[in-house]
């Protein structure tokens, strides 16, 4: 049995995204070693590659965003889906939100979570049951970078339109990613989120945040 907290620890360092200097995370100083790592220790036991350990671009500028507009939160319950690393739902929870929930199902994701999550003195909720296609009405939904695969976007997409026509504010935040719908959706903000080529293109993405739906 794999402690997760050991590993989470061992395989990262605290510090902060390059957008989100006051929220601190672990986050892995390189991503091949981590990866393989990954691979070679949780691959067999079904678990996913580390996403929880970077500042993805999309949840960057989400979080960003969230923080320098706290009415967009504040008072409310969140969700933070696909949570990862939980810096979207950190700054939700440093922005007002009166619950927060993180969602993720990697429970390596869910450990990293915890641990960012008291590193910054907030309080989440985590949660590790895919909540896509739930019958459950949020009040607000954050989605930082989650539409890299098809499957997984039209799910996500078709779920978001449901909750977004039940009422919800849903905001995503989105680098560009291949199944992003950018043209059906409003744009609210663009920020250049730096990166590394290590796992992006290029070293800076324009990266935008995005309301699904109207309210």
């Amino acid at each position: 049995m794999i402690d997760r907290r050991a590993f989470v620890l061992s395989s990262t360092l605290a510090g902060s995204a390059p957008l989100l200097p006051e929220i601190s995370l672990r986050l892995a100083s390189e991503l091949l070693p981590l990866w393989r790592r990954t691979e070679r220790e949780l691959e067999a036991a079904g678990v996913p590659p580390p996403y929880w350990a970077f500042a993805w671009a999309g949840g960057q500028a989400l979080a960003r965003h969230v923080l320098d507009n706290p009415a967009l939160v504040a008072g409310r319950e969140v969700l933070d889906l696909g949570a990862g690393s939980g810096l979207v739902g950190i700054a939700a929870a440093k922005a007002g939100a009166r619950r927060v929930v993180a969602a993720d199902i990697d429970v390596f994701a869910a450990e990293a979570i915890a641990l960012n999550a008291a590193a910054n003195g907030v309080t989440i909720e985590v949660v590790t049951d895919d909540q896509i296609g739930s019958a459950r009405a949020w009040t607000t939904i954050l989605v930082g970078d989650l539409c890299y695969e098809r499957p997984v976007a039209e799910r996500l997409l078709a779920w978001l339109g449901e909750q977004a026509r039940g009422g919800a504010r849903v905001l995503l935040g989105d680098p560009g990613r291949s199944y992003f719908p950018e043209a059906t959706l409003t744009r609210l903000a663009v920020y250049a989120v730096q990166t590394t080529q290590e796992i992006e293109d290029r070293e800076v993405r324009e990266t935008g945040v995005y309301l699904f739906g109207e309210w």
